[in-house]
Parts: structure tokens; sequence; C-alpha cells
């Protein structure tokens, strides 16, 4: 077995790993990344895309962000559709001037690899086998079939960026952490369309049928959701119920819906909440969806996977350049503060635009109380606003 020598082992070439290796090359430290899907299937896979005001700023400062400022959509604002009426959500105005982009994250980690390319770091797809080992010690390490050759490498540190399935967390003894988890009676069924976006911005609906979404990822293609059982399959979903089902839920007095078009991709994804504490565990490093997963109603797994990162790294720069473990030690501390607070807003969001399968014509009316109060009270718009955009890049 042939042995590798690194300063930090990276599992997962998603965001989380992508982003901190460049962060890290950024700062002269040396790592190693491992994933064990194909690049393609990293690239294709169709994710999340809508990046908050301060990871646009993370990207664009690391370097990695040109293409996202020439092609990324930005919104400065959302509507919310509900009791047949839209409304407008102006977070330019109520955050200082913070909005959104909406870029897929598949573009995001795209641009990753080119970075780390250019970078001449070391990035191995289709590792097999992977384990994560000794990382109570000084020198944790990592085995796998990388590269068609059984390896291993000795690591000062180990982050584990591979996701809710991944090897990294399932790695750890269930006595190490502790899980805090909510799982939802219903699942968004969300399609790829061929069709122009007929708004420029997003629209959330609430219906008495269920919530539904319009979003974007260019300006050829629309990307839909609408609310379904979570464990519905996915065949009576005909593309022409598809539509006829969001043109119901979109109705509004001013006319507005959705474009209609080829539907490239469908399919239905249950929804839940996830934390585990700590995401430190000796030198191992969780960091993105491998120590917490967050309704996507809020917009926010994404960022918080950059969050966790951008911390990780400028622990590990203090560590080797000044030789502080201050930063280190306050990891976790540091990202569940964030992450705890992303669970509070995409469970309200969550909460005011589903319609759960025990809900009465009381709830429903409530939702609707809740919405007004959103777009009526000055405060709570900017409530809102300020926890959509996210905080400003610190």
């Amino acid at each position: 077995m042939k042995q590798m020598r690194t300063q930090v082992g990276i599992v997962g070439a998603g965001p989380a790993g992508l982003m901190l290796g460049h962060l890290l090359h950024l700062e002269g430290i040396d790592s190693i990344i491992v994933e064990n899907r194909s690049k393609e299937h990293v690239i294709e896979r169709v994710r999340a895309g809508v990046l908050e005001h301060g990871s646009v700023q993370q990207l664009v400062d690391a370097g990695v962000g040109d293409r996202l400022l020439r092609e990324g959509m930005r919104h400065r604002s959302v509507w919310l559709c509900f009791d047949n009426r839209r409304h407008r959500v102006d977070f330019e105005a109520l955050t200082g001037g913070r909005t959104i982009t909406v870029y897929g994250q598949n573009e995001v980690v795209k641009d990753l690899i080119g970075a780390r390319a250019a970078s001449g770091r070391p990035l191995y797809f289709e590792a097999d086998r992977v384990t994560i080992a000794d990382v109570d010690t000084e020198r944790p390490r990592m085995h796998g079939r990388i590269d068609g050759r059984d390896e291993a490498i000795a690591c000062d540190f180990v982050a584990g960026c591979d996701g809710f399935h991944g090897i990294s967390r399932a790695s750890l003894r269930p006595a190490d952490y502790v899980t805090f988890e909510r799982t939802y009676p219903f699942g968004w069924l969300g399609i790829l369309a061929q069709a122009a976006p007929s708004s420029d911005e997003l629209v959330y609906a609430l219906h008495s049928r269920g919530f539904a979404l319009f979003s974007m990822r260019s300006s050829t293609v629309t990307r839909l959701y609408v609310q379904s059982a979570a464990d519905e399959p996915l065949e009576p979903w005909t593309d022409e119920r598809i539509w006829d089902e969001l043109e119901a839920r979109f109705a509004c007095e001013d006319g507005w819906s959705p474009t209609r078009g080829p539907i490239l991709q469908k399919g239905i994804t249950g929804m839940r909440s996830f934390v585990l504490e700590p995401m430190r565990f000796g030198r191992l490093f969780l960091a993105g969806d491998a120590a917490h997963i967050v309704p996507p109603t809020g917009a926010k797994g994404l960022n918080l996977a950059l969050s966790d990162v951008r911390v990780l790294a400028r622990a590990i720069a203090a560590y080797y350049h000044a030789a502080r473990t201050d930063l280190l030690d306050r990891y976790s501390e540091q990202c569940l503060a964030r992450v705890w607070a992303a669970q509070r807003f995409a469970c309200w969001m969550t909460a005011m635009l589903h319609r759960a399968p025990d809900d009465t014509a009381f709830d429903h009316r409530r939702q609707i109380a809740e919405l007004n109060h959103v777009i009526r009270s000055p405060a709570a718009a900017t409530s809102f606003a300020e926890s959509y955009v996210g905080p400003a890049l610190d």
C-alpha cells in the first residue's frame, strides 16, 4: 500500500469540499480531495440554486466568481402568492442593499473544479472503499482505492464534506454525538423545464392544495416545485398534470402563471431537518450536509456549507500560520449558531407555506394571517428579508 502525505484530507468534492480545498490553497496549505462519485455525476446532479449575498461575496473574494457575476441572476426581491394575489417583498430596500443570486450549485461546482485543476493540487474522483481512522490522534489517516491504487493518506486534519449519506459521519461512534431531527409529512416534486422564466423573481405560493415555488436556472430553463406526499410515486405525475397543478396553485388575480415547456427532469424529494452536535471530533471536522440538513424552503443548505468551510479554513490557517488552536476549538460553536438560525428560518417558512395532511381550515387561515403579517408589517418584512438574504460577510 502506497503512503501519501498531506496537511488536510478532504472527503467529498461537492461545494463544501471543493471550496475548502480552494480556500486552503489560497493560504498555501496543501490538501487532497477524494470523491466516490464520477466527475460527471458531481457536476450534473441538480441541487440548490440560490446564493445569499455573503456567499456571492465569498466566491468573488476567493477568485472563483467571474462566471457567477456574468451569468448569475441577481434578485432584489421575491413574490409571496396567496389568497389569489401576489405580493412583492423588496429585499434590497429592506436590508440596506443585500440581494440573492440564482446560480445553480452544479455551476458553482464547475467553477471550483476548474480552480482546483488550475491549482495543481490533487482531486481524485471515483475513490472506492474510503475510510477514516485515528481522528483522535495527531495523525489521522484516510484509506481507500484511489486512482486505481490502494492508498493510505496521512493527514494533520480531515474534513468530512461528503454529505448526509457519506462515510465521515458514519465513521463516528454514536456515543460521541447527539442528533436532532424532524421529518416532514410531505415532499417536493421538482422539475426542470425548457421554458423561459415568466417572472424575474422567485415566487412562493400557498394554496389550499399545498405549496408551490417558481424559480429558474437560466434565461431558457425554469425550476419549479409543487408540494406532494413524501412517499408518492412519480409515475402518476404526468407532465400535463404537473403543469395543471402548478397553474392552479399559482393562480392570482393579475393573471401571472409560469410558462409551460418540455419537462427535462423531474423527481420527488422528502424533506427533513437534521443537526449533529458537535461538528468536530478530534482532528475530524464535519461540514455541510454531513453535519446538518435544512428544509429547502429557506434556500440555506448550500449557503451553510460555504459558511462552514469559510470558518474551518480560517481556523486551519490560524493553526499553521500563527500556531493558534482557539479557532479550531470554537469551530462547532461558531458554525452551529448559524445552523440553528437557518433551521429556525427554514422551519418557519415551511410551516407557513405547506399544508400538512392533518391541517384544518383553521390552520390554513392562520397561515394566511402569517403571510399578511409579513407583507403588512415593516418589522416582519425586514426580519424575513434579512433571514433570506443571509448575514453580511464578516
